[in-house]
């Protein structure tokens, strides 16, 4: 290298002061000479190695040393960015070493140069290890993006390695001599940044800082800058070691970086579920601001602390058991599923929620992110829901008994009219007096009780129809159901016109359900049919086993259903009746599906309406 230093002195004080650790050794890989970093990275202090091998020094690292010495005398560069090597007292040290010739003034290999940084700390440091890593290659010659030189006391270049050709754009000849603010920006020249660089150096011993650098193009770039002052042993500046790291791509990547935490900062502040990230150990890791309102912590106060503080028991035994299972077996039972759980809030309070969790391994590691919804005010909804449907389920109840009222009181007017004539009847026979008469009298007496008995039946059947209550199942015959359905139902329907029949076969299985509530689907699709028939058809109530099913059916001989209403026909508060409520279906489909079954309506091939609905079989044991 051209004006290069030829006085040994000065290169071994170089060396000395040099912050890294580099040796030189000759063709049989004896040291020629070291720097201070070397001694102290390898434990040489007060040792004379110059001279002796690397294999006597490092009898451990021998066999491996060797083959790399042997390429390197070939020509080659070898390195690399992390190597275990054994050590003497059976620890191990992770290297990044670079070991490259050297030529003598005839062009020879006379040796190699030895590049190391010891990674074993920064290993277990990703910001060290990026730190290190970056002062090894500031003095790897060959870094496309790191450049080394050597500065007079004055700040003019006297080595300019290849590395600075790379990143600056200037040769050797170009450089050597030529002041460094060269690199600078003109505006930084005029406000003296660069003395200002050097006499920082020279009063501190390094000066390090990131500013704007430019090329030989005029292309600027950040750069990561490293001005070291060198003294000789008796303490007098030689110069200093100037070591400039082109950053830009990474100030781009940290500001993207800083940019998409801003980002999903910003969702987790913002999302409307809270939200939980947890380690696999419980540990959590982010706490959304849904998550303080809901359980009432701050995220600092349970950040790094157990999820299971926001668990009650049992649960919280459970999830740290879940935990546990996960490490021996890796198994992942709640990925992926929405479950409804409890939680724990700071007052002490438990709540139901929704918990979605997901995981993803990311450095090594499972992360889990859960989503929370407060299910407190759906569920005091669904409830209040269930009460107000109940409520109209007993409105319906009433409401069709008004519109029965006439049908029954001609029920009733029978048996109360025959029971009437009956005891006007024994009167006249007892004022005449005789055996005869006696005998009469028993017999119409008897046939008035017999008459007061069933105004008696059809009264109760109105009576338990409109009493309320919760679902009480019980075991019903089919025919049963029908035949009382029939008549509540269909009272008055044959003076009207309407043949109404029940077509349910006494041998059928019995079912499990409330008797009055599924009464009442069948009663509400007799009215429907009577009204849309007009006052003249054909009803036929039947009944049939499917499976573990019992479907029953009500078929009319009326106009049908039509086209345009039959997707909508179950909706609440959708009527085709000038007075209805739209809401009977509803009611009926309600009822069926609490029991388990299902509600659909057809047109038959010879025209009307049909409609079915099923309800579970009793299990007897023998069916």
């Amino acid at each position: 290298m051209r004006n290069f230093v030829a006085n040994v002195r000065v290169s071994e004080l170089l060396l000395e002061h040099m912050p890294a650790a580099i040796a030189l050794f000759d063709t049989e890989m004896r040291y020629i000479a070291c720097s201070r970093r070397w001694r102290t990275d390898y434990g040489l202090e007060g040792l004379d190695i110059i001279g002796r091998s690397h294999e006597e020094v490092f009898p451990e690292t021998a066999e491996r040393m060797r083959e790399i010495h042997r390429r390197a005398l070939s020509g080659e560069t070898q390195s690399s960015h992390a190597e275990a090597f054994p050590r003497a007292d059976g620890a191990t040290d992770w290297i990044e070493w670079e070991m490259v010739p050297w030529r003598d003034e005839a062009g020879e290999i006379g040796g190699v140069v030895l590049f190391t940084q010891v990674l074993t700390d920064a290993i277990e440091s990703k910001r060290e290890a990026r730190t290190l890593d970056s002062e090894l290659n500031l003095l790897i010659d060959s870094a496309t993006h790191h450049a080394i030189c050597m500065l007079d006391p004055d700040g003019y270049v006297r080595i300019w390695n290849t590395g600075a050709e790379r990143l600056f754009g200037w040769s050797e000849d170009e450089v050597l001599g030529q002041h460094f603010a060269m690199m600078f920006e003109a505006g930084d020249r005029s406000s003296k940044v660069p003395a200002d660089q050097l006499a920082a150096a020279r009063n501190e011993g390094l000066f390090h800082a990131r500013s704007t650098r430019v090329r030989k193009d005029g292309s600027r770039f950040l750069a990561d800058v490293t001005l070291g002052r060198i003294d000789d042993e008796t303490g007098n500046c030689l110069g200093f070691g100037h070591v400039v790291h082109d950053v830009t791509e990474e100030a781009e990547s940290l500001r993207t970086i800083k940019a998409n935490e801003a980002y999903l900062r910003s969702i987790l502040e913002t999302v409307p579920d809270a939200m939980i990230t947890i380690d696999d150990h419980g540990q959590m890791l982010s706490f959304s601001t849904a998550a303080e309102k809901l359980f009432g912590y701050r995220a600092a106060e349970v950040v790094g602390r157990n999820i299971a503080m926001l668990i009650p028991e049992p649960d919280r035994s459970r999830h740290n058991e879940y935990l546990a299972r996960y490490h021996a077996t890796g198994d992942q039972r709640i990925i992926g599923d929405m479950r409804r759980v409890f939680g724990r809030r700071k007052d002490g309070s438990v709540f139901p929620h929704e918990l979605y969790v997901g995981g993803a391994s990311s450095g090594g590691r499972t992360i889990f992110t859960g989503f929370i919804r407060d299910l407190t005010t759906r569920e005091a909804t669904d409830a209040r829901l269930n009460e107000l449907q109940s409520e109209l389920i007993h409105i319906s109840r009433v409401s069709a008994v008004g519109t029965m009222a006439t049908a029954l009181a001609h029920e009733l007017n029978q048996p109360l009219t025959a029971i009437a004539n009956y005891v006007q009847t024994s009167a006249a026979l007892l004022a005449r007096g005789g055996e005869d008469a006696i005998a009469l009298v028993r017999e119409a007496l008897e046939e008035a009780g017999r008459e007061a008995i069933r105004a008696g039946t059809i009264v109760q059947r109105l009576r338990d129809f409109v009493a309320r209550g919760e679902l009480e199942r019980t075991v019903v015959s089919p025919r049963e159901l029908a035949l009382q359905a029939h008549e509540l139902g269909a009272a008055g329907a044959t003076a009207g016109g309407i043949s109404c029949e029940v077509a349910v076969p006494p041998e059928l299985a019995p079912v499990l359900v409330d008797r009055v509530q599924i009464q009442q689907v069948l009663l509400n699709l007799i009215r429907n049919a009577m009204e849309a028939m007009g006052g003249k058809g054909r009803i036929i109530i039947g009944a049939e086993r499917e499976g573990a099913m019992m479907r029953f059916s009500v078929v009319d001989s009326g106009p049908g259903i039509a086209p345009d209403k039959a997707d909508k026909l179950f909706e609440p508060f959708v009527s085709d009746k000038a007075s209805g409520m739209g809401i009977g279906l509803a009611i009926c489909r309600t009822i069926v599906e609490a029991h388990g079954g299902r509600m659909w309506c057809e047109t038959p091939p010879e025209g009307g309406a049909a409609f079915h609905f099923t309800v579970p079989v009793a299990e007897t044991g023998h069916d």
